[in-house]
């Protein structure tokens, strides 16, 4: 093994348990979380793939010493290192909450649901339809089937977690575009909406939605697109979410679904925010459940204690949503 003469050798030591430290937090969130970094945004898996780099090239025992250098030249050495220490806490920090059962098998197209993926975005849309003609095939099911759904996913969620609480919206004959956002955090995603419409050019009339930090950003997509000329936003749907802005007039209509044990989004953070949502906002609280359950991704952090099964807090946010954006197609 050599030994950097230009470091001191507990510095050079620190350097190499730093980057051992940054190849088992890329090996953890593989082995943990592997379906986000495959089917996630390639953001994180880019990411991932550099922090192996750069800690190989740290321990690479072929790399030729240095020669010795001036003591004062160390303060940038040390500023590397916590630099480094930095990056890989953000790495650790920015794993994804993995799509598990049932959201999985929500992702395959059967007969009623043609379901496809891409780098950044998941489409489910009624059978028969692809992302450029989607509602004009099904016009004759009704006004309803020019309405199409965008949905941002809350703040490290991958987009498939999402698969199965709206599936039900394309087997009533809406498209659903979920975004894949960069490190699945909706602010990186500015344009994911304006993306979307270009890929359906054939909707009529969006609803935009979100959960949590997505239901966020997706306010100002709805609040931004509500005067569109062609394919306006007809709706916002907030999935434990409220907007971080005064949206007291905006045109679309609003559901607020939420849930009354909540313990990110609670009750009173919801109830706190009814003055920045037009009075016409109706809003629907899912008794028993937590935030986690509008998506399938397991269990959340400070997240409170449910009263109620998963599968039954599915199926009424699932219901009352399919039932908001019916409403707006006719």
């Amino acid at each position: 093994m050599i030994v950097d003469r230009g470091r001191p050798a507990w510095l050079t030591w620190t350097v190499r348990a730093v980057a051992a430290a940054g190849l088992l937090v890329v090996l953890w969130a593989c082995l943990t979380a592997w379906g986000a970094v495959v089917h996630g945004h390639p953001a994180y898996a880019v990411l991932l793939g550099l922090t192996v780099l750069g800690c190989g090239w740290a321990l690479w025992p072929g790399r030729r010493p240095r020669p010795a250098r001036p003591a004062g030249r160390r303060v940038l050495d040390v500023a590397l290192v916590v630099a480094g220490l930095v990056w890989i806490a953000a790495m650790a920090w920015l794993r994804l909450f993995t799509a598990v059962e049932p959201a999985l098998t929500a992702m395959y197209s059967d007969e009623s649901v043609t379901v496809t993926e891409s780098a950044t975005r998941v489409v489910l849309a009624p059978a028969g339809e692809t992302d450029g003609d989607a509602a004009e095939d099904t016009a004759s099911d009704g006004d309803a089937a020019g309405t199409a759904v965008f949905f941002r996913p809350g703040a490290k969620v991958e987009a498939r977690a999402y698969a199965a609480v709206l599936r039900p919206l394309a087997e009533a004959g809406h498209t659903v575009v979920i975004a894949k956002q960069p490190l699945a955090v909706a602010f990186l995603a500015g344009g994911a909406f304006d993306a979307a419409r270009a890929e359906v050019p054939a909707a009529e009339r969006w609803v935009v939605g979100g959960h949590s930090l997505g239901g966020v950003v997706a306010s100002t997509d709805a609040a931004g697109a509500a005067d569109d000329a062609d394919a306006p936003a007809v709706g916002l749907l907030l999935y434990a979410s409220y907007p971080a802005e005064d949206l007291s007039s905006l045109t679309p209509a609003v559901e607020s679904v939420s849930a009354s044990r909540d313990g990110l989004a609670t009750p009173a953070t919801i109830e706190a925010s009814r003055a920045n949502l037009p009075p016409s906002t109706t809003y629907t609280v899912v008794g028993g459940a937590v935030h986690a359950f509008f998506g399938d991704y397991g269990p959340q952090p400070g997240d409170g204690t449910a009263t109620i099964t998963h599968d039954e807090a599915r199926s009424r946010i699932s219901e009352v949503s399919r039932t908001f954006v019916d409403s707006l197609g006719r």
